[in-house]
């Protein structure tokens, strides 16, 4: 169903030294200072929205519902699917920008494993009057898991990749792209949240992480980014060593065990 198109608003400045300390975090050095072209997807690092404790939903994320922009589905669970960006003008550290969002679509259906609800964002990130990228996120809400139910089998990643990266994703990393991010989801940090309640192995490594390494890759060896876009196909666990693969304009995350946990797409300028 089409949404009001009730749009929300939020200015930022988008400090260097948030970006720097995201660089360290993965292991680069802090190069950011105002004016620095700040990397593809380093605006998820801003336009926090903090909510007071009573906001705030039992997997630490903002409640849905109450005037938010995202209606309340009566689902508990809460997965970011997937994404889409277009690049127009790099964001410049340093400098305020704007950020303007609206819930394009949602939807309810029955699937397999039971009722799910579908919601895309759009959101539009203006610098200096000018639009610089506008991003569509995906995400998808379903019912706690049913330990007697089946698992669902993730499909197998390609193997015919050209290039190879392996990553690896500590308790420590998670935490601190939660805190830049200001991602107050229990599955990345609670690993009794997320093993008891939401049924995973462990703790949860964010789906915007690896489209973001996936991101820096492709800049890396295509160049800089017209377009991207990402789907999740299968969770990966902080204690699991990943791939990172490219084939042309195709990327994906393989896990350990041949499966696809990511795929993505990009397009260069």
């Amino acid at each position: 169903m089409k949404t009001d198109l009730t749009t929300e608003s939020q200015s930022d400045v988008m400090d260097p030294a948030r970006a720097g300390a995201f660089q360290i975090a993965m292991g680069q050095i802090a190069e950011m200072t105002e004016g620095s072209v700040l990397p593809p997807f380093f605006h998820q690092l801003y336009f926090w929205s903090p909510h007071p404790p009573g906001q705030l939903g039992r997997d630490g994320h903002p409640r849905v519902g109450g005037g938010g922009l995202i209606p309340d589905f009566g689902l508990p669970r809460r997965m970011w699917a997937g994404g889409r960006l277009r690049f127009n003008r790099p964001l410049l550290a340093g400098f305020r920008a704007e950020k303007r969002s609206v819930l394009e679509t949602s939807s309810k259906k029955i699937g397999r494993t039971g009722p799910l609800a579908f919601a895309t964002l759009r959101h539009e990130i203006w610098q200096d009057g000018t639009l610089c990228l506008t991003e569509w996120q995906d995400l998808v809400y379903r019912e706690d898991p049913n330990p007697t139910a089946p698992r669902s089998v993730a499909p197998m990643a390609r193997t015919d990749e050209t290039d190879r990266q392996s990553v690896a994703f500590d308790s420590t990393f998670l935490f601190r792209y939660s805190a830049l991010t200001f991602n107050g989801h229990r599955i990345h940090y609670d690993q009794e949240y997320a093993r008891d309640v939401e049924g995973y192995e462990g703790l949860v490594v964010h789906g915007p992480l690896l489209a973001q390494k996936l991101m820096l890759l492709a800049e890396r060896v295509i160049g800089p980014l017209a377009e991207f876009s990402f789907r999740a196909s299968s969770p990966l666990m902080h204690f699991e060593t990943a791939e990172l693969c490219r084939n042309g304009a195709d990327l994906w995350v393989r896990g350990p065990d041949g499966r696809q946990c990511m795929q993505a797409t990009a397009v260069a300028i």
